[in-house]
């Protein structure tokens, strides 16, 4: 099956996830999942991942992290920029998630970072999804 928008599908893998409780979930790897993954881990959503080789293009193995009485530390995932809709902001004008209790991943020259890395190397981009 084709999957015209990879990210939309890699944040609606970690959100039904989230719902069932699952320890892991499996997604098939990219370098802007890997990318968006590793965001995750550093803002402390996920415990963390795995590259799995299985002689095509891998898989991304992610474990979920889960706070007191098993409730999901994310909370919302919102995909922003759509490949119908792409959606673009200035450094000036990078969105803030919930004031600043969520982190948007913003796809730049200079790799993709949240936005308050962006906001610190002074440049815009493509913004990708809100987590929160």
């Amino acid at each position: 099956m084709q999957i015209t928008d990879t990210i939309a599908d890699l944040l609606t893998r970690i959100r039904n996830a989230n719902t069932a409780k699952h320890a892991t979930v499996d997604v098939p790897a990219s370098r802007v999942k890997k990318d968006i993954t590793q965001i995750l881990v550093d803002e402390g959503y996920v415990k963390g991942f795995q590259l799995i080789e299985d002689g095509k293009q891998g898989v991304i193995r992610i474990t979920l992290k889960y706070g007191d009485n098993k409730s999901p530390v994310i909370t919302g995932l919102r995909r922003v920029s759509k490949p119908g809709l792409r959606i673009y902001s200035s450094c000036a004008d990078m969105p803030k998630v919930r004031k600043g209790l969520g982190i948007a991943i913003v796809s730049t020259s200079k790799g993709i970072v949240t936005d308050k890395k962006a906001r610190e190397l002074n440049v815009g981009g493509e913004v990708l999804a809100y987590i929160w």
